[in-house]
């Protein structure tokens, strides 16, 4: 049988949980699943990164006002990728994600965040 590393072993602080919507579906996990496999990791390597070491700050995780946090990864290709989330008392939850191409994160994409993380609230 295979030892775990030491580093492995560690209890994660805050686990991460893919927002679902009333159908059922969960954006941010399909959004993953669609990706490349090295995208991907990358994006689960900070993922990883901010539940085993929450809080976390710039580079990886940037606060957005109240709860709502920014997850930023650099993709492939120079590309960039952004996870918007919320904390909780337990957890971090995935709200929505999208491929960054403007400077600024786009008030469409910050204002389903926000609307997600109401329906959590609720």
């Amino acid at each position: 049988m295979a030892k775990i590393p030491k580093a492995d072993r560690r209890p994660k602080k805050l686990a991460a949980y893919f927002f679902e919507t009333a159908a059922g579906a969960q954006p941010v996990r399909e959004w993953l699943l669609a990706m490349s496999d090295d995208d991907r990791k990358v994006v689960g390597d900070d993922i990883a990164t901010a539940e085993f070491g929450w809080p976390v700050g710039m580079p990886i995780c940037r606060p957005m006002g109240g709860s709502l946090f920014e997850l930023r990864s650099s993709l492939t290709g120079n590309r960039i990728a952004r996870v918007l989330f919320c904390t909780t008392k337990d957890h971090l939850v995935l709200l929505h994600a999208f491929e960054k191409k403007t400077r600024k994160t786009p008030a469409s994409d910050m204002a389903l965040a926000k609307k997600r993380m109401k329906e959590i609230e609720e």
